[in-house]
């Protein structure tokens, strides 16, 4: 991580797990977040820290893409098996396909090493209010407790969302998508729209984050229920 003049802000108690081989860059990282006052705990390979995570189930998750026993995308999948807790891919390379693969195992967001301090403790902050949001009493989806949309139930005030009568299972990340999406029904949400009110990203210009997980949703609440209108973005059939 590149170091940055800011300063730490209020500090967010969590607690985070940090799955980096690299000696100087996992020791580096730790010190920095420990300066912003989160709780770190650190392994050197997937495998660790699959078995960290279940010991002591963190709040958060930042995992390197190239690691040794298991890779962090592997290693991202199998967290999604036990938990939606958020993550964040780390790599190296910016390639496409990392993005793409780390996206489609479950993640959250991603972020590129080397990286701004101040943007790396950004991304986790704004992950961390997304797994505790709350919809605001006033205005959009929360205005009425219970939304429907076909054999779609989003209740907004319980943060429940059921298909069929069956509950689903979404991610904090997926969840605040499917609230823009309902707060507007019928409306199109450009994806820089949704870059900036579901993930913060008001200087991030990469939107294939949001394509994959408008994919991510579509194969949980029913690939017809998004519509994509090309050249512009997606929007949420009545």
């Amino acid at each position: 991580m590149t170091s940055s003049p800011a300063m730490p802000g209020s500090a967010i108690e969590a607690h985070l797990l940090l799955v980096e081989d690299d000696e100087v860059i996992r020791n580096t990282v730790r010190m920095l977040l420990d300066r912003y006052g989160f709780t770190v705990s650190t392994a050197a390979d997937g495998l660790t820290g699959l078995e960290l995570f279940r010991e002591r189930r963190p709040d958060l998750l930042l995992l390197d893409v190239m690691l040794p026993e298991l890779d962090g995308i592997g290693l991202c999948r199998r967290i999604r098996e036990l938990s939606l807790a958020p993550i964040l891919m780390m790599s190296a390379r910016g390639d496409a396909l990392d993005v793409v693969s780390g996206l489609e195992a479950g993640a959250d967001d991603y972020v590129i090493k080397p990286c701004e301090s101040a943007v790396l403790v950004a991304r986790i902050r704004s992950l961390l209010r997304r797994a505790s949001f709350t919809p605001s009493p006033a205005g959009g989806a929360a205005d009425t407790a219970t939304l429907t949309f076909g054999d779609l139930t989003i209740d907004t005030r319980g943060m429940e969302v059921h298909r069929a009568g069956q509950p689903l299972a979404l991610t904090p990340t997926e969840l605040r998508m499917l609230l823009e999406f309902a707060a507007s029904p019928g409306v199109v949400l450009e994806r820089r729209t949704l870059l900036s009110r579901v993930w913060d990203h008001a200087w991030h210009g990469d939107t294939r984050v949001v394509d994959l997980h408008v994919q991510r949703l579509r194969t949980k609440i029913g690939a017809e229920r998004i519509e994509t209108v090309r050249g512009f973005g997606y929007k949420l059939r009545r």
